[in-house]
């Protein structure tokens, strides 16, 4: 199921829908998924009761509960503003953005963590994006921009276990 409490432009309830079927077939993740994007202020709140993180963030992602896991996978949400900023910075559309960021969710979801896997899911994500057309993803740009800029921040994004920031 797709929510959208905050518009994204050029995308549709049902397009996205059909994007997260084909990144779930594509990720090999089995159960549902809930997909909720929202604002930047509602990300903000989210972050900090899940993460004790006070700022807002692209995207979150919750896994469901393991006995539920085959029905139900979990939860992603996404902040269109933040999405939209991201995707005008980067030459591409909103849309294609948020399809980067469910895709980078779905992958959580089936249990990567590139804070810890030594750029596992980095490499599974670049492969997908090419299988589903998408341009330049998520862990890539950090990577990219720490190394034209020195820095040693944390990429934006996060995996978050049920009720458990992770």
């Amino acid at each position: 199921m797709v929510i959208f409490q905050k518009r994204v432009a050029d995308l549709t309830s049902l397009a996205l829908d059909r994007f997260l079927a084909r990144a779930r077939r594509a990720t090999g993740l089995k159960g549902m998924v809930n997909v909720l994007v929202t604002s930047s202020a509602e990300m903000k709140s989210l972050n900090r009761r899940f993460r004790g993180k006070d700022k807002p963030t692209d995207v979150l992602s919750f896994s469901a509960d393991p006995d539920a896991r085959k029905q139900f996978a979990g939860e992603i949400a996404i902040s269109a503003e933040i999405a939209t900023k991201n995707a005008r910075a980067l030459g591409h559309s909103p849309a294609e953005e948020v399809k980067i960021l469910v895709l980078h969710g779905v992958l959580h979801l089936r249990g990567y963590d590139h804070e810890c896997d030594n750029g596992q899911m980095a490499r599974r994500e670049k492969q997908l994006r090419g299988k589903l057309h998408l341009p330049l993803g998520l862990i890539e740009r950090v990577t990219i921009e720490r190394a034209t800029s020195g820095a040693q921040r944390k990429p934006t994004n996060s995996r978050a276990g049920r009720n458990q920031p992770q």
